[in-house]
């Protein structure tokens, strides 16, 4: 821009770009966490907005073109510490990443939503829950159900959603407190010509801090539900 005005960069900045407080957000994701005792009766509703994808779902969301106009590759770390080097790409035996399927064959999927009693500052960096609850009936642990994966986005008018949730049953004989949850998906690498696929393992992709401490009592149940709303 030369001539008059040039000292003052908003002469011509468009009307509709300022910030007019009305704007509906084109996408939401919301945490659920319902506990009940072992009579089955609510103890806890607890709920909060969820912002926190990490890195490797980052990583994951980045598009072809990314990976051809820089010539890199993206390094995703699993809940192991393993890392691998991925760069999609077009062209016979790339290895790309496979999205669900039904059945156990090397199709990347939902893992489980993970709880633990730890937290991180910084939930972009997480690789992995800051300490985990293992899966089992001991002192301290939670008992993992199956997670719960909708067929099909629900669409309703100019909104459309999905939820995924898992329960966790505590017999460890304490109460057993939560503070942080994740979603883990389990990654598999398969070759654009389906001869070869690598499982990367379990994988964090979103992490969150809870703003407030969730108990479940011995006996008690705990179901964590994940909303994702486009044009909530």
């Amino acid at each position: 821009m030369v001539g008059k005005g040039i000292e003052d960069i908003n002469v011509e900045m468009p009307r509709d770009v300022y910030n007019t407080g009305k704007e509906v957000p084109t996408f939401n994701a919301y945490l659920t966490a319902i506990v009940r005792d072992s009579e089955g009766r609510v103890v806890k509703v607890h709920r909060q907005r969820s912002r926190s994808p990490t890195a490797n779902f980052i990583g994951l969301m980045l598009p072809l073109t990314y990976f051809n106009n820089t010539n890199s590759s993206f390094t995703l770390t699993n809940l192991g510490g393993n890392t691998y080097g991925y760069r999609p790409g077009l062209g016979t035996g790339i290895q790309c990443i496979s999205y669900p399927a039904p059945g156990t064959g090397p199709s990347t999927r939902l893992a489980m939503i993970q709880v633990g009693s730890g937290q991180q500052s910084n939930p972009y960096s997480a690789r992995s829950l800051a300490a985990p609850i293992a899966n089992g009936s001991g002192a301290g642990q939670l008992v993992y159900g199956q997670p719960s994966i909708p067929p099909n986005i629900t669409v309703s008018g100019s909104e459309a959603y999905f939820i995924i949730s898992q329960s966790f049953y505590n017999n460890s004989g304490s109460t057993i407190t939560i503070t942080e949850v994740g979603i883990v998906l389990r990654i598999y690498f398969v070759a654009t010509n389906n001869v070869s696929a690598t499982n990367f393992g379990n994988t964090l992709v979103w992490y969150d801090v809870l703003s407030s401490a969730i108990s479940i009592p011995n006996g008690g149940t705990l179901v964590i539900y994940y909303t994702f709303t486009v044009n909530p």
